[in-house]
């Protein structure tokens, strides 16, 4: 497998993970402070992973 593919599928999970963090919010606060920042960390994560291994495939 290809470093440029494998930092692709790495930038998957990390969106996964930024979207299952975005949609747990508590029933009656909605989402904390926490979750939204750890969210987009992962979210930032996830696109300099991806754009990463777009460009290890160029």
């Amino acid at each position: 497998m290809d470093f440029g593919v494998g930092l692709m599928i790495l930038g998957g999970f990390l969106l996964g993970g930024a979207w299952s963090i975005w949609r747990a919010d508590h029933d009656t606060e909605g989402r904390t402070g926490p979750q939204v920042l750890f969210a987009v960390i992962l979210l930032v994560a996830a696109l300099l992973a991806t754009a990463s291994g777009i460009l290890r495939l160029v």
